[in-house]
C-alpha cells in the first residue's frame, strides 16, 4: 500500500521525562480485620463472595509461570479485590510482586505505569544485571545506582524505544519469579501499551503478568493490548471476565459484612435488584444500613425501603462522612476534586490555596471557618481521620484516594457548585507549582473551574506536550476537546483545526476526525489558504487511513484550488494526486500532476517539500518501469537528511517498496521496506509503520515466506481495525493463502474485503492482483460468466490506465479466463497491448507475466509445442524473480501442454512430483493435489515417502489436508473437489481423522 503526503512533521521518539505524578505500589498487603484491635474501620468486606472460580483460575496463571492474566469487569465489580486476594495467597508468597496503575488524567508520559511500578524495586534488584538494562537509567533515576552504566543513545529513535523494551523485559527476567500487576488498562496510554505488548508476547519465563481494565471504556479498537492477545507457546494465558453478582452470592457478601447469618433470601433478592449485584455498591449499601436494620434476624427487605434507588451509593457515602470533622470533611472533598489519587503535600496544598468549603455534608464542624484545616500537621490529622473512617485509601506510599471511582464520583457530586469551582481553582494554583506541570490535569481543573481561556490555555499546552512526546493520539484527543468549544473564535478555530489536521495525518485516528475537518471546510468564512490546508489534509486521511480515495481525491484537487496563494502546499497537493496507486486516470494524468509540483517545489526553500515532491516522482517512475530510475532514489536516500526531511523519506521509502512490489523488483522493495520502517518507526509515524507492513505481507506471499505470514496478516487486521485504508493489504493475503488452500468462500470472502466490492475505492495493487484471483477462483467453481466478466473489467481499467509495468499480477489469470471463455481474438489483442506497453520497461514482473500469456494464447490457438516453450520461460522468468508459486505454475503448465500434444518425455512424471512437493512445502494444497491427479493421469505414481505406513495415530499429510478442510467447514463434496479425490475417498479420510484426534463429530476438529 502507498501513502499521500502528510502535511505535518512530529517530533522524535519519546524523551526520558521527569518523574509523572503517578505512583504504584510494590507488595500489597491486604487488611485484615481484628475487631479488639483500634485502627482504620475496614474499607472492604472480610469475605471475597461468589469469586471462587475466578480465584483460583488467577493464581492457576500467576504460579505457572509465565503467564498473562486478563481481568474485566465493570466499574465496581471487584477486579482490584480479586487481584489483592490472588497476592495475599500463600501459593503467591515468595514471589516478587509490582502493582503499577493507569490513571483516567494521564500526561504525556509513555510507559508511565510500568516505570512507576519499577522504581519500587530498591532492595530487591539483584547484581549482575544486563548491560543493556542501564537503558533504563534516565527514566529510573532512584534506581541508577544499582543499574549498570547507561549505554550511547542511539541514532534511531525507533531502535531506541526496541532497546528500552529489552531493558525492562531483562530487569524483570533478572528478579526470578515476579507478579507484575498493571491495573485500569483502559485508561493506558500508547507508550505503555506498546510495552506491555512487547512484554506479554515473550513474557520471561518466571514472571506473571495480570491486567485490569474495563472493556467498555477500551479506546478506540475495544481491545485491552490495541490487538487481540495470542499467547506464544508454553506460556498460560487466562480471561477472567467478573460479572455481577446472583441473589446467592448477594446473600453471602452480607452476611460477610455484617457477620450475620440471618440476613433472608428476600432481602438479598431485593438488594441484588437495586444493586445490580456490583460488589462495591453492595457493601457500601450495607454498611449505610440503620443499626437496628443491621441486627440479627431484621435484616429484611424493609430495611432498605427509605434508600431510594437511583441515591443508593450517594447515601451510602454521605452516611460514611457524617461523622467526619469538618478538617476531615474538607480533605475529602480536595481528593474528590484532584480525582487522581495525590499526595499528602499536593492535598494540603489544594487545602491552603482554597476555601475548602464542605458543601454541608460533614459533622459537627461544618461551621468552621475557611481556615481550621490548613497547616501540614493539621492536614495529617484530617487524613489520618479520612483514612481511619474508611472513606480514603491509601492507595500507594504517600498516596490516597477513593477505593473506587464510584466512591469519589459520589463525592464529588455532592459538594456545592460554588464550592466545586473553588477547589478546583485551587488545585490548578497547586499543581502550577508542580515539575513538569501536568497539563492535562491543569486542563481539567480549568474546564471545572469555569475558566473557559486557561482551559484552552492548558490543553493546547497539553497538546503541544504530547506532540513532542510522541504520543500523537493524545494530541489528537486534546484537539478535538478544543474544537468542541463553541466560544472559540473563527481564526483561533481555523488555527487548531489546522493543527488538529497535521497530527491526525500520520496517526490511525480519522473516524472523528474526518467528520470534524469536513464541518470546518464547510465554512465559507475560512480564507481560502486555511481551509486549503485543512482540506489537503481531509483528503489525505481519506485516502490513507479511511480508506475512501474517490472522496479524497476531491477534496485534494479542491485544495489546489484553494491553496493557489500557497505554493508549498499546493505542491503537496499535486504530488498526492500523481500518485498512480489510486484511482484508473491515464497514465498522463499523473505525470502532468507531478511536473506542476515539481514545477513549483523548486522555487520553494523547504527541503523537506523538495524530498516529499521528489519521492512521489519516483514512486511514479519505479511504477512504471523506468529504467534509470533507481540511481535517482539511491541518490535521494543517500542525501542528508535533516529533522524536517525524514517523515518524507520514511513515506517515500513506503511508496518506493510498494512500487517496486508491483514491479517485482523484490530485492529492492525488501530494502525500500526496512529502511521505511526504521525511518517511521523513528518518527512516531504510525501510519505509516501499517504501511510498511502491508506492503511486507505481499512481498512475502509472492517469494514464497508463506510460514506464519497468516497470522500476521490477522494481527495488521487487529491494528488496522480503525483504519480501514491499511486492511486491504492483509485481506489480499488471506485471500491467496485461503485459494491456494481451496478454501474458496474465504478466498472470495477476503477479496471483497480487500477492495473488489468497491472498486472505485481500492488502491490498484490489491484491486489487479486481487481481480486476477478472483476471475481464477470463479473459473475453480465452475462460473466461466463471472469469471469472464470480471477478467474483462479489470483488463478495461489497466489498458485506460496504460500503466502495464504494474499489470504483471492480472494479465496471466485474466487472459487465461478469456481463452477458457471463447474469447480467443480478445486475448490476441491484450497480448499485443500489454507487449507494447512493457517493451524497453523495467519491470521483471511484466516480463514474466509476458512469458505466461503467451503461453496460455499459444495453447488456446493449437500450438502446445510454442506453448511449452512460453511457459518454461515463464517458470524460469518467475523463480529469478523468486516467485515460486507462480513459477510452479508455469512449470505445471508446461507440463500439461507437453501431456496434451502427447510430448511426454521420461522427466514428465519426475517433474510432476518434484510439483507436487514444491506446491505440498508452499501450502498450496489445491495445486498440490491438481498436480497429483495429473500424475495418476500417466499411469505414474508418486513414489512411497519414508515411513508412509507408520503413521499410526498421527495424521498423514493427506489426513492433514483433509482435517483442515473439515475444521474450515468444508462438505465433503467440496473436499473432493478441492483435492481431486472421490467423495467415497474423502469420506474414508474423514473417518480416520476423527479416530485419531478422538472426537465424534467434525465440528469438533480443530483449525490447527
Amino acid at each position: 500500500m502507498s501513502s499521500l503526503l502528510p502535511g505535518h512533521q512530529p517530533q522524535s521518539d519519546p524523551q526520558p521525562p521527569a518523574e509523572p505524578d503517578t505512583r504504584s505500589h510494590a507488595r500489597p498487603r491486604p487488611w485484615r480485620a481484628d475487631a479488639s484491635a483500634p485502627g482504620p474501620r475496614p474499607s472492604e468486606a472480610p469475605v471475597l463472595a461468589g469469586r471462587a472460580g475466578e480465584l483460583h483460575a488467577l493464581l492457576d496463571a500467576v504460579t505457572h509461570p509465565p503467564s498473562v492474566a486478563l481481568v474485566e469487569g465493570e466499574a465496581g465489580i471487584g477486579k482490584s479485590r480479586l487481584i489483592r486476594e490472588a497476592l495475599a495467597h500463600p501459593l503467591v508468597r515468595g514471589r516478587q510482586t509490582v502493582v503499577g496503575h493507569c490513571h483516567p488524567l494521564r500526561e504525556p508520559f509513555p510507559y508511565g505505569p510500568v516505570f512507576d511500578l519499577l522504581r519500587h524495586l530498591a532492595d530487591a534488584l539483584p547484581g549482575g544485571l544486563s548491560p543493556v538494562c542501564g537503558a533504563l537509567r534516565p527514566y529510573l533515576p532512584e534506581l541508577a545506582h544499582q543499574l549498570p552504566p547507561a549505554p550511547e543513545p542511539l541514532p534511531d529513535a525507533g531502535a531506541g524505544r526496541h532497546r528500552l523494551f529489552r531493558a525492562v523485559r531483562a530487569l524483570l527476567d533478572a528478579l526470578g519469579e515476579t507478579v507484575m500487576v498493571v491495573e485500569d488498562l483502559h485508561w493506558a496510554d500508547d507508550g505503555t501499551r506498546d510495552l506491555l505488548r512487547f512484554l506479554v508476547d515473550d513474557p520471561p519465563a518466571r514472571l506473571s503478568v495480570v491486567l485490569s481494565y474495563r472493556r467498555e471504556d477500551l479506546p478506540g479498537s475495544g481491545l485491552p493490548l490495541g490487538r487481540a492477545y495470542r499467547h506464544p507457546p508454553g506460556t498460560t494465558s487466562v480471561l477472567i471476565p467478573l460479572r455481577p453478582l446472583d441473589a446467592h452470592a448477594v446473600r453471602s457478601l452480607v452476611a460477610s459484612i455484617t457477620k450475620s447469618p440471618y440476613a433472608s433470601t428476600e432481602f438479598a433478592a431485593e438488594l441484588h435488584r437495586r444493586t445490580a449485584g456490583i460488589p462495591f455498591v453492595i457493601e457500601e449499601v450495607v454498611r449505610t444500613l440503620p443499626a437496628d436494620g443491621r441486627d440479627g434476624r431484621r435484616l429484611d427487605r424493609t430495611a432498605l425501603d427509605s434508600l431510594a434507588v437511583p441515591t443508593l451509593l450517594q447515601e451510602a457515602i454521605a452516611e460514611r462522612m457524617a461523622g467526619l470533622s469538618a478538617a476531615a470533611t474538607r480533605v475529602v472533598h480536595a481528593v474528590a476534586v484532584l480525582q487522581l489519587p495525590a499526595r499528602e503535600e499536593l492535598i494540603a496544598a489544594v487545602l491552603d490555596n482554597g476555601t475548602g468549603g464542605t458543601g454541608g455534608t460533614g459533622g459537627a464542624e461544618d461551621s468552621a471557618g475557611p481556615n481550621s484545616g490548613r497547616g501540614a500537621g493539621s492536614c495529617a490529622r484530617a487524613l489520618r481521620e479520612a483514612l481511619r473512617a474508611g472513606v480514603l485509601h491509601e492507595c500507594g506510599e504517600d498516596t490516597y484516594g477513593f477505593r473506587h471511582a464510584l466512591a469519589q464520583q459520589a463525592v464529588y457530586r455532592r459538594l456545592p457548585g460554588p464550592d466545586r469551582r473553588a477547589l478546583h481553582r485551587s488545585a490548578i494554583r497547586a499543581l502550577r507549582r508542580e515539575d513538569p506541570r501536568p497539563y492535562v490535569q491543569l486542563a481539567h481543573h480549568a474546564r471545572q473551574s469555569g475558566a473557559p481561556a486557561q482551559w484552552r490555555r492548558y490543553t493546547e499546552e497539553a497538546a503541544s506536550a504530547a506532540r513532542s512526546m510522541g504520543d500523537l493520539a493524545l494530541a489528537v484527543e486534546l484537539l478535538e476537546q478544543l474544537l468542541s468549544d463553541e466560544r472559540l473564535g473563527r481564526e483561533e478555530y481555523a488555527r487548531l483545526a489546522v493543527e488538529l489536521s497535521r497530527d491526525a495525518v500520520v496517526g490511525l485516528t480519522h473516524r472523528r476526525v474526518t467528520a470534524l475537518l469536513r464541518r470546518v471546510v464547510g465554512d465559507s468564512q475560512l480564507p481560502d489558504g486555511v481551509r486549503g490546508e485543512i482540506r489537503l489534509n481531509l483528503g489525505l486521511l481519506l485516502n490513507n487511513q479511511a480508506g475512501r480515495y474517490e472522496e479524497g481525491r476531491v477534496d485534494t484537487e479542491l485544495a489546489v484550488e484553494e491553496l493557489r496563494e500557497r505554493p508549498a502546499l499546493a505542491a503537496r497537493a499535486m504530488a498526492a494526486l500523481a500518485m498512480p496507486m489510486w484511482g484508473d486516470h491515464p497514465r498522463r494524468v499523473y505525470e502532468r500532476w507531478i511536473e506542476r509540483a515539481e514545477e513549483l517545489a523548486a522555487g520553494q526553500p523547504d527541503s523537506a517539500l523538495r524530498t516529499a515532491v521528489r519521492g512521489n516522482h519516483l514512486s511514479l517512475l519505479v511504477a512504471s518501469g523506468d529504467p534509470q530510475v533507481w540511481r535517482a532514489a539511491e541518490e535521494l536516500l543517500g542525501s542528508r537528511a535533516g529533522e524536517q526531511d525524514r517523515l518524507q523519506l520514511a513515506r517515500t521509502c513506503a511508496n518506493l517498496a510498494d512500487a517496486a512490489t508491483c514491479t517485482g523488483h523484490y530485492a529492492a522493495a525488501h530494502r525500500f521496506r526496512e529502511e521505511g520502517r526504521r525511518l517511521a518507526a523513528a518518527c512516531g509515524a504510525t501510519y505509516l509503520e501499517g504501511i510498511v507492513e502491508g506492503t511486507a505481507l505481499r512481498i512475502d506471499w509472492y517469494t514464497g515466506h508463506w510460514e506464519g505470514l497468516a497470522e500476521r496478516a490477522h494481527r495488521t487486521l487487529e491494528l488496522a481495525r480503525d483504519a480501514p485504508g491499511l486492511a486491504s493489504d492483509a485481506h489480499l493475503v488471506l485471500a491467496l493463502l485461503a485459494s491456494a488452500g481451496g478454501e474458496w468462500d474465504e478466498a472470495a470472502d477476503r477479496l471483497e474485503r480487500a477492495g473488489l466490492a468497491d472498486p472505485a475505492n481500492a488502491m490498484d495493487p490489491v484491486l489487479t492482483a486481487g481481480s486476477g484471483a478472483m476471475a481464477r477462483l470463479h473459473l475453480a467453481r465452475g462460473e466461466p460468466a463471472a469469471a469472464r466478466s470480471l477478467a474483462l473489467r479489470a483488463l478495461r481499467r489497466a489498458g485506460r490506465k496504460g500503466l502495464w509495468a504494474c499489470a504483471g499480477n492480472l494479465l496471466p489469470d485474466a487472459l487465461a479466463v478469456l481463452v477458457r471463455t471463447g474469447e480467443q481474438a480478445r486475448a490476441e489483442e491484450v497480448l499485443a497491448d500489454f507487449a507494447e506497453g512493457i517493451a524497453g520497461r523495467d519491470a521483471p514482473l511484466a516480463e514474466a507475466a509476458l512469458s505466461a500469456c503467451r503461453g496460455t494464447v499459444a495453447a488456446g490457438s493449437g500450438e502446445p509445442a510454442a506453448a511449452v516453450r512460453e511457459f518454461e520461460r515463464a517458470a524460469a522468468a518467475y523463480r529469478a524473480l523468486p516467485q515460486p508459486y507462480y513459477a510452479a505454475r508455469a512449470k505445471e503448465a508446461a507440463v500439461r501442454c507437453a501431456l496434451a500434444a502427447g510430448a511426454a518425455t521420461p522427466q514428465t512424471a519426475g517433474e510432476l512430483v518434484a510439483l507436487v512437493e514444491e506446491f505440498g512445502a508452499l501450502g498450496a494444497t489445491r495445486d498440490a493435489a491438481r498436480c497429483r491427479r495429473v500424475l495418476r493421469g500417466t499411469g505414474a505414481t508418486l513414489p512411497s515417502r519414508r515411513g508412509r505406513r507408520g503413521y499410526g495415530d498421527q495424521l498423514s499429510p493427506r489426513e492433514r489436508e483433509v482435517a483442515h478442510l473439515v475444521a474450515a467447514g468444508h462438505t465433503n463434496r467440496e473436499i473432493a473437489d478441492v483435492l481431486f479425490l472421490s467423495p467415497r475417498t474423502v469420506e474414508q479420510h474423514v473417518a480416520k481423522v476423527l479416530r485419531k484426534l478422538g472426537v465424534r463429530s467434525r465440528a469438533e476438529v480443530p483449525r490447527d
